[in-house]
């Protein structure tokens, strides 16, 4: 392959960090910077091995498993490695052995690209360079605060998957949406479809086509044009919450992609520049004890003063 060379093979043993990793991901890891491409050829033509045996893509590895690989070089032609991450301080809800929760910050998407070379993920792997282990067990989107699970074990990581697949973790946000909100309760089941726009941006809109999405809406209290909700996410599918809601009619405050931007504007002078939508709290089973976990997040400064100034408008108006 044009751009590459080989080496001398090495030998890897698989420890608890690998455990249950598909062997193509494994790869990608070590071999940074290699094409996608190359990696499944290696695959494919059995230049890599566990254990002496041929195996696919999706293999998982085991602790203890050995791995053949043939190590490969870039040409000078292929552009270089980002340079290093910057440590990102961050407030922390909950650590142990197996898991890492912090406070994610407006803002902040939480792994690089898409034009931004520095994720939390990779910031925080910067800061915790002792770490052997750091992987996000779920995302939120950069323009939304609140808590965020990463895991610190694969075998977490692994768990705390299949809880998600199941629908055992209990994620609930808070989100101000334009508009009176009529029920106390709603439960939303809408299909949602992702496309690219003409200038290639990520969107979600509901469509029959699309896989089901289930969000249930709880109002937690109403001001003058606007509405608080509590959104409890049963599915996690992209941008959830925020087309549920546009599509309803009742669009988030501050939310630039689905909201309403005229409004928007308007938001900006009273004091609210970002999207009012907060991971508030994740409920879970620890995936080693067992334990009931619940990790909250209190509204962040900016969100609680607008929130505070909606008070002030609606004694005045009494």
């Amino acid at each position: 392959m044009n751009g590459l060379s080989k080496e001398s093979v090495t030998w890897t043993d698989v420890d608890e960090t690998s455990h249950e990793q598909r062997i193509d991901n494994f790869l990608l890891k070590r071999l940074k910077g290699v094409p996608k491409s190359h990696i499944y050829r290696i695959l494919r033509s059995g230049e890599v091995r566990v254990n002496s045996r041929r195996v696919g893509a999706a293999y998982r590895l085991q602790t203890g498993d050995r791995v053949r690989i043939p190590p490969v070089r870039l040409s000078s032609r292929v552009r270089p490695l980002p340079t290093r991450a910057e440590p990102m301080p961050v407030g922390v809800l909950f650590e142990d052995e197996a898991l890492l929760v912090i406070d994610k910050p407006a803002g902040a998407a939480v792994h690089g690209g898409s034009g931004v070379s520095q994720g939390v993920i990779e910031r925080l792997r910067a800061a915790c360079p002792q770490a052997r282990f750091l992987e996000l067990v779920h995302r939120l989107d950069r323009e939304t605060s609140g808590v965020l699970l990463l895991a610190k074990k694969r075998s977490a990581l692994t768990a705390l998957h299949k809880a998600l697949r199941e629908g055992r973790v209990e994620k609930h946000y808070l989100a101000l949406v334009l508009g009176s909100w009529r029920d106390g309760k709603q439960v939303v089941t809408l299909p949602l479809q992702k496309f690219l726009t003409h200038a290639g941006e990520r969107r979600v809109a509901v469509d029959e086509a699309g896989a089901q999405a289930k969000t249930v809406f709880r109002l937690e209290r109403r001001f003058v044009g606007f509405s608080l909700l509590e959104a409890e996410l049963k599915t996690g599918r992209t941008h959830q919450i925020r087309v549920h809601l546009s599509y309803l009619g009742f669009p988030i405050a501050g939310d630039d992609k689905y909201g309403d931007f005229a409004a928007n504007k308007v938001l900006a002078k009273r004091g609210l520049k970002r999207m009012f939508l907060h991971a508030a709290c994740v409920a879970f089973r620890h995936p080693l004890s067992g334990e009931r976990l619940v990790v909250t997040s209190p509204l962040p400064q900016e969100l609680q003063d607008f929130v505070c100034s909606l008070e002030a408008q609606a004694r005045e108006q009494a």
